[in-house]
């Protein structure tokens, strides 16, 4: 048996900006928004792992091929959303359910750290404000949307 795993769904835009009660408190040029969200048991080697994968993941062009180039490659910006619905299970019924989604304090924790994982690249990385109700404008560019997660482990009792 497996546990659900933390994710990180990415997406590629020309500008994105994130606000909360009507006032902008991020927002990018061309880059990378990144949903992430934080499952039971995750840790920062979870964290850790998708921040390498976010900054390596070639989604950029470089005039032959539409994803031949890092965001570290092209210097890209990058907004991180703390979004905790990436974990929902749909499975039964028609409410989802949230139990496989981290505890608040865990998963503010792990997002502070992936942030900063990713800051310590000298990429531009702006964020929305944790547990906070957000409205995000993307310009999908492609569009191009990728889900990443980190490495499948087993479930310990």
């Amino acid at each position: 048996m497996t546990r659900l795993k933390m994710k990180a769904l990415l997406q590629r835009v020309a500008k994105a900006s994130v606000s909360v009660n009507g006032d902008a408190v991020g927002n990018i040029g061309r880059g990378l928004v990144v949903f992430l969200g934080v499952a039971q048991g995750d840790g920062q080697e979870d964290a850790d792992y998708l921040a390498n994968k976010v900054v390596n993941q070639r989604v950029f062009a470089d005039g032959t091929s539409h994803f031949a180039l890092s965001a570290l490659e092209v210097k890209a910006d990058i907004l991180v959303v703390s979004q905790f619905t990436l974990l929902a299970d749909t499975r039964k019924g028609r409410r989802p359910s949230f139990t496989e989604a981290a505890p608040p304090e865990l998963a503010q924790d792990l997002y502070g750290f992936f942030v900063e994982r990713l800051r310590s690249t000298g990429l531009k990385v702006a964020t929305g404000l944790f547990q906070e109700h957000m409205l995000v404008e993307i310009h999908n560019d492609g569009p191009v949307t990728i889900l990443l997660e980190s490495k499948t482990k087993p479930v310990t009792h």
